[in-house]
Order: C-alpha cells, then sequence, then structure tokens
C-alpha cells in the first residue's frame, strides 16, 4: 500500500476534497465520505479527531484498535497512520483539528506542546469520552471553526491558539480521569513492569544489553513510551525512569553487600559500560560512595 504524504493541511485536504480556508489550521468533518476504503497517510502536522461512531480501523506502528463511539485519537508531525474501512460496518464520522508547528511559532503554547503526550500515544491508547466530556471537546472544536470563518484580523490567531490550548488541557484532564477509571487495569500494567524490571538482572539482559529503558519495557507491555510513562506516573508519582532509577538503586545496594563481588563487577551485572558512570550514579541517587556504603553497612 502507498504511503501518501500530507505534509500541510492543503495536501492532506486536496486528498479528502475539504476546502482550505486557513494554510495552517483548520477543522474537518468526515461523514462517511473518504476517497479510499484503505490508505497509509504521514502526517507533516499535528491532528485531534473525535470520532463519533464505529466504522474504521486504524494501524498506528504495531498496534491496531477497532473505534467505540466517542473517543479522541491524536497525532503528531512525522506519524504515519493506516485507516481501513469496516466491511459492511457504518459509515465512520468524525470532526479533526488539523494544526501546523508553524501556526504556533512565537507563541506560548510551542513551548507546551511537549507537555500533551497524549499526541505519541498508540491508536489503542486513545481517550474514550463521557457525554458531558465530548460536549466540551465538541464545544471548542465549534469556537476554532468559528473564527476560521470570520475575517481575519489581529485576534484571529490569539483566539485560535488560546481555544486550541483549552482544548488540549481539557484532553489532559479527561486522560488522568481515563487512568484513574482504569485503576485494575493499570495495577495489572505495574505488576508487568515490577516483574519485568526484576527479571532484566536475573536473566542477565543487564550485561549483554546494558540499562534498562522506559521503551524496553513499554514494548514488553505494548504500550507506547508517552502513554507508559504517564500511566506509573499517575500510579506511582514517580516517572517510569525514576521507578527504574529506583529499582537500580535497589539492586545495586544488594550487590555491594557481596562480598565476592568487586565495585566493577557490580557495574557490569547492573548494565553499566564504565565503572565511573555507575560511581557517578550511586553517589547521586545515595549520597554516598559504593566504599561508603559497603563500610557503614559492615560497620
Amino acid at each position: 500500500m502507498e504511503t501518501i504524504k500530507a505534509d500541510t493541511i492543503e495536501q492532506y485536504n486536496r486528498f479528502f476534497g475539504f476546502q482550505t480556508k486557513h494554510p495552517l489550521v483548520g477543522i474537518v468533518h468526515f461523514d462517511g465520505s473518504i476517497p479510499q476504503p484503505e490508505y497509509k497517510m504521514t502526517l507533516g502536522f499535528y491532528a485531534l479527531f473525535l470520532k463519533k461512531t464505529t466504522g474504521c480501523i486504524i494501524n498506528y506502528g504495531k498496534t491496531v484498535y477497532d473505534f467505540d463511539d466517542e473517543t479522541v485519537v491524536s497525532f503528531a508531525p512525522g506519524q504515519t497512520i493506516e485507516i481501513h474501512r469496516v466491511e459492511d460496518g457504518p459509515a465512520p464520522s468524525s470532526v479533526g483539528l488539523l494544526f501546523h508547528p508553524d501556526f504556533l511559532h512565537r507563541t506560548s503554547l510551542a513551548q507546551k506542546m511537549n507537555q500533551y503526550s497524549f499526541f505519541s500515544y498508540a491508536s489503542n491508547e486513545a481517550l474514550h469520552l463521557s457525554a458531558d466530556e465530548r460536549i466540551v471537546i465538541q464545544d471548542y472544536m465549534d469556537k476554532i471553526a468559528h473564527e476560521i470563518e470570520h475575517p481575519i484580523d489581529k485576534f484571529s490567531k490569539p483566539l485560535i491558539i488560546s481555544n486550541i490550548e483549552v482544548l488540549l488541557n481539557y484532553c489532559m484532564r479527561f486522560y488522568e480521569r481515563q487512568f484513574v477509571t482504569r485503576e485494575e487495569l493499570n495495577n495489572d500494567v505495574l505488576v508487568r513492569f515490577e516483574q519485568l524490571l526484576n527479571g532484566y538482572w536475573e536473566s542477565g539482559m543487564a550485561k549483554l544489553h546494558g540499562l534498562p529503558t522506559v521503551r524496553y519495557f513499554a514494548d514488553k507491555i505494548c504500550l507506547s513510551p508517552n502513554y507508559f510513562g504517564d500511566l506509573v506516573k499517575s500510579e506511582t508519582g514517580r516517572t517510569a525512569q525514576e521507578y527504574i532509577q529506583n529499582k537500580i538503586t535497589e539492586v545495586a545496594k544488594n550487590a555491594l553487600l557481596d562480598p565476592n563481588l568487586s565495585t566493577k563487577q557490580v557495574a557490569d551485572i547492573l548494565g553499566f559500560q564504565y565503572p565511573q558512570h555507575f560511581l557517578r550514579f550511586f553517589k547521586k541517587q545515595v549520597g554516598c560512595t559504593p566504599k561508603e556504603f559497603m563500610n557503614s553497612a559492615t560497620a
């Protein structure tokens, strides 16, 4: 299947037959009429869709997601998505917000985009909305659409930017709610994370592949790194990286108490490429050197 490149909103609109009313921002409506039942597309801009009915499947990376009613799914520039119509299914209906990174230049929102980590979530990590939440998202989509339709003046861009920011903040709030309401599922993820962490050193993976990364565990649990990190932070109050570092420290302390292991051997077991990196890490985490720790433990 050929991949369609939509680097600009104009290219995207041309493919779907939409009118371009602003080159850097737009609201699009899908009512079931799409040019192809299947296609792959690489986006050059941010896209956030409020999906109202079933009717299509999105492949993003290694994940497949069959949409339910009232979901939000988001994509960042550079991501490739694959769309399939569900055979004999209802026509997909959705409204989408598109905005190019260039539209954010010299705005405070440009500096905040990294905090909206859901743009890098996988499609099976979509935001499922309540009826009230859907109304909020739809309301801000409508406000943005109204401003795009309004004759451009000095207030146009600030108003559009502020409405986009509020919409994204509501999505953050609703995702936080979703983490809470999926507590049982989240706990299962944390249990699996802890098991994988323990197994990483017990199996000798660290000696072969070095220190563990957030991406490694996210892939093992079949979540995107951003979603996995946000889930861990929501459940534990610590980032996934902090969680891993705490586990490294715990394993290091136990290993240092083994009289048969030198500091260099402990560093190797943990996955540090150089012993001096381990020394710096341990001093930062514990507040003393490995040697000072061993001396205090045996005093």
